[in-house]
């Protein structure tokens, strides 16, 4: 730790995770979405947000293009680059489950370590999640394009291609989107949701 930070003294907060759970009607909560790119992540948590909102949870939705366009713009692709992305968002997120919030993040977060650091900065808040499809499925669905690009040499260390993806060892929960519908999909969401945040 830099020596400068060693005197630093953390904000106590004088409201507690049960009043604010009892203020939301839900516990704050990080549902850290993982999978390979066109798996689903983006589409089931906005989804998830919506229905979550019906429900009247307060829950947010980040999501990879996004926070690069602002709190991470400058961070490109390198590895170490993508280590800070998670690093930041993992910190993000904790920070929104403090408050009270629901957060569903949706990044590939290839690697378990960098899944592990998102975890240890959210603790027992922390949801991880696995989006998964086949890489059949993926390339097959390439939203973006990016598959394409990726076989043709045009972009470089693209997940599920020429850079690897670490499936979770033992997910909260994993969601087969190669197997379900979106709307069963997210009916698998909603009663997780339930049965371990929701008061409703």
């Amino acid at each position: 730790m830099p020596s400068d930070l060693r005197h630093l003294v953390p904000l106590e907060h004088r409201i507690t995770a049960d009043q604010r759970r009892a203020r939301n009607k839900h516990a704050g909560a990080v549902l850290w979405f993982t999978g390979l790119p066109g798996s689903g992540k983006s589409t089931l948590a906005l989804g998830l947000e919506q229905r979550l909102f019906d429900l009247g949870a307060q829950a947010y939705s980040l999501d990879g293009d996004n926070i690069r366009r602002g709190l991470n713009a400058d961070l490109g692709f390198s590895p170490q680059d993508r280590h800070e992305n998670i690093r930041r968002i993992g910190e993000t997120a904790a920070l929104f489950a403090d408050a009270g919030l629901i957060v569903i993040t949706a990044f590939i977060s290839p690697y378990r370590e960098d899944r592990a650091m998102a975890r240890a900065a959210a603790g027992q808040a922390f949801y991880e999640i696995h989006i998964k499809a086949s890489i059949e499925v993926c390339e097959r669905r390439d939203p973006k394009g990016h598959y394409a690009l990726a076989r043709a040499g045009k972009l470089a260390d693209f997940t599920g291609v020429s850079a690897p993806y670490e499936a979770p060892e033992t997910p909260a929960l994993v969601v087969e989107t190669d197997r379900l519908s979106v709307e069963e999909s997210l009916a698998r969401l909603i009663e997780f949701a339930r049965t371990k945040l929701l008061n409703v």
